[in-house]
């Protein structure tokens, strides 16, 4: 196995000493521009329930986290029963992923800028480790929706969202047949499953414990100086992260 690996650990190696990354401060602990995040992450003794893990640094303030653990909240009058009553287990995969989004200060290298109304930038592509999406896919098959992409297409003339003429409501599984399809296409592919898991410091998580320290500031950094390596290397900064990603899972094989 060593053998195989010496190419590539040397490619690795040659690569990183052509990079000398220089300090990109904007993809660390930063809030996205859109409708509710604070301008800078800062603590938050008081975030609510399922957002308390992020208190410590938060890019949401006590009121959005206490807003959208409601049914239908005035964040964005959006309705989680839009099928009848959602099941509490797949309300909770929801609910966290909203705290993820609202709160968390480590989105930093998948944000783009883009031109909606309600906000200047979202986040593209983050790799949410493949437990995080298993659990939230079995946990909601037996609610009920109407689409697969929840970022468009709804009937807002009620003020909140309800499914779209012709639209039929189906248990979940029927527009999101694997754990991909929900995680992936749910919000317009914020979200990308990974192939590692949590823990692994490659890939997002979205549930944690704060008494362990938080994760993603590990997992962000990772990705931070990968990109940071491929600005100053005119373009070879996706063979330098696709090697380190590699890497473990040929050690592993």
């Amino acid at each position: 196995m060593a053998w195989k690996l010496t190419p590539s650990l040397l490619l690795l190696a040659w690569t990183a000493s052509m990079c000398i990354a220089r300090d990109r401060t904007d993809l660390l602990n930063v809030c996205m521009d859109a409708k509710h995040h604070k301008t800078k992450p800062g603590p938050e003794d008081k975030l609510h329930d399922q957002c308390s893990p992020w208190k410590k640094n938060a890019c949401c303030s006590v009121s959005t986290s206490q807003e959208l653990h409601k049914d239908t909240s005035l964040l964005y009058n959006f309705n989680w029963d839009h099928c009848g009553k959602m099941e509490p287990a797949c309300k909770r995969h929801l609910i966290q992923d909203t705290c993820l989004y609202e709160c968390s200060p480590n989105l930093g290298p998948w944000i783009q800028q883009v031109n909606q109304s309600w906000r200047k930038e979202r986040f593209l592509d983050v790799p949410l480790c493949k437990e995080d999406c298993q659990s939230w896919w079995e946990d909601c098959r037996s609610s009920y929706t109407c689409k697969s992409n929840w970022h468009k297409g709804w009937n807002w003339t009620s003020g909140s969202n309800q499914c779209p003429v012709g639209a039929v409501c189906h248990p979940f599984h029927f527009y999101f047949p694997t754990p991909a399809a929900l995680c992936n296409e749910i919000w317009s592919h914020s979200y990308k499953v990974s192939q590692y898991s949590r823990g692994s410091g490659r890939c997002i998580q979205m549930w944690f414990d704060p008494g362990q320290g938080n994760p993603n500031e590990e997992v962000a950094r990772f990705y931070a100086e990968a990109m940071n390596a491929g600005a100053m290397c005119h373009g070879i900064g996706p063979l330098l992260l696709n090697l380190a990603l590699m890497l473990p899972l040929w050690l592993l094989g």
